[in-house]
């Protein structure tokens, strides 16, 4: 399937900016079953100073802001050729090694609401090979952490979003990564684009995990749609939790309030 995808994110200030560093991750890579086309990010209110792949092989591009700047504007479009996987990346690769991903980060950190989670699926599901157990493990969540959107923010961690009942697709993704670590299996996150069924324009992109398995290596879940990722999505960063993978990050100095907004379009 080949996709076209447009990303518009734009900052507004109420003053001017004295001084800001922004961290892009929105450029995706050819591999997994992802052909880059075509991809342009430009940049209005900032200039790009360095342009490099961090340890979990994301192409990053460092931003500074102009002093003075009131608007930054962040356009993205290409184009993407994809194939149906059924989730199956396969073998692991980069700089980070298979270890790291097991262990806990502040977002996935268990606690007493995520082991009683593992400790029920062991009960119902004990005997099933890994990756039963990683689907059956997925419906569970959904159906525990409810879609919500406005209940949750970019801090909240996944011990606190099962035990509340309710999120969006990082929280989802959170707690799917925390509970499989429980269950000693490496997971990690992965931030990228979708194409709905529904509709062309959307507010956000998307997240879902990767969890690796003896058997295929690394195997996708998008707990909020309780699928595997197929032919319409596009993976562009990976990394332990959100913080390694999300999409802008930044600091800056000055007053003022700051205002975000975002645009995406993925059709085919």
């Amino acid at each position: 399937m080949r996709l076209k995808i447009t990303h518009v994110t734009s900052y507004s200030y109420d003053a001017p900016v004295r001084s800001a560093l922004q961290k892009l991750r929105l450029t995706p890579r050819s591999g997994h079953g992802q052909t880059v086309l075509d991809w342009d990010v430009s940049i209005t209110g900032g200039t790009r100073q360095v342009s490099y792949a961090d340890q979990f092989v994301n192409h990053t591009d460092l931003i500074k802001v102009d002093p003075g700047a009131q608007h930054i504007e962040i356009v993205c479009q290409g184009h993407v050729e994809t194939e149906n996987r059924n989730g199956v990346i396969g073998i692991h690769k980069g700089f980070a090694p298979l270890w790291l991903y097991r262990n806990a980060t502040p977002f996935t950190a268990p606690g007493s609401t995520l082991r009683a989670l593992v400790r029920q699926l062991k009960a119902d599901h004990g005997d099933a090979d890994a990756l039963t157990q990683l689907h059956a493990l997925s419906d569970m969540i959904l159906g525990q952490v409810r879609y919500e959107t406005g209940r949750t923010d970019s801090s909240t961690t996944a011990e606190t979003a099962l035990a509340e009942g309710h999120g969006v697709c990082q929280d989802h993704t959170h707690v799917m990564i925390a509970a499989a670590r429980l269950l000693g299996q490496p997971a990690r996150y992965i931030s990228g684009y979708l194409m709905m069924n529904d509709r062309v324009d959307q507010t956000a992109s998307h997240a879902w995990c990767e969890v690796w398995t003896d058997a295929l290596g690394w195997v996708g879940f998008d707990v909020s749609n309780g699928i595997s990722p197929d032919d319409r999505y596009v993976r562009v960063a990976t990394g332990r939790d959100y913080r390694d993978a999300a999409p802008i990050m930044g600091i800056r100095q000055g007053a003022g309030d700051e205002h975000l907004q975002v645009s995406l379009q993925v059709q085919q």
